[in-house]
């Protein structure tokens, strides 16, 4: 439902549009690059290993950034021939965030939607004028479902989606209650891919 939201509503994404999604091979964006990807969007992702940019081709990414051998940001720039990103998709935070606005168009949208390395300090809102004329939202998924309609429409289409098969769930990596400390440092150390759902077992 996050990857609905991003979008679908939060900056919506049509065909011919250039996105940059990073942890591309991350639970939301493995379902959000496909569905971009089904949108009729050119996709760029950002994953932290070679291993992980296997995975987010498959689910949709055009290209992809290896960001221990790379800097993504004059990679983005490179492949849109100095044009840049019309929207950059960013759940990392402190880590990206200068690099994701660098490589936006004019007028171009950062939806920072999560802050995984930590949060985004204060910055000059004049660096967005100009003539960049950037947007940056901070989105939540409980803004988008605030009502039961908007959730209903959400989950809908959602499952739409899935059921046509433009976006394929990959099957959660499952890790019992008992050891969530060790499922918290996989997080923070970048060794997981997809979700991770905690179960009593």
């Amino acid at each position: 439902m996050t990857a609905e939201y991003l979008l679908r509503r939060c900056c919506r994404v049509t065909a011919g549009d250039t996105i940059l999604f990073h942890a591309a091979a991350g639970g939301v964006g493995l379902i959000a690059c496909q569905w971009a990807k089904a949108l009729g969007a050119r996709v760029i992702g950002t994953v932290s290993t070679e291993e992980k940019a296997v995975l987010a081709r498959a689910h949709g990414c055009d290209e992809v950034v290896v960001t221990s051998a790379s800097d993504f940001a004059p990679v983005v720039r490179e492949l849109t021939a100095g044009r840049g990103a019309d929207v950059v998709y960013d759940s990392v935070g402190q880590a990206t965030f200068d690099g994701s606005l660098s490589c936006l168009k004019p007028r171009g949208t950062l939806v920072l939607f999560g802050q995984s390395s930590g949060k985004v300090p204060p910055f000059d809102l004049g660096r967005l004028g100009g003539d960049k004329s950037h947007f940056v939202t901070r989105p939540s998924l409980g803004a988008y479902v605030a009502t039961r309609d908007e959730l209903l429409a959400c989950a809908a289409a959602l499952f739409e989606v899935v059921a046509k098969g433009a976006v394929r769930v990959p099957a959660p990596r499952v890790v019992a209650l008992a050891d969530v400390a060790q499922a918290h440092r996989d997080l923070e150390s970048r060794k997981t891919t997809g979700s991770t759902v905690l179960a009593l077992r």
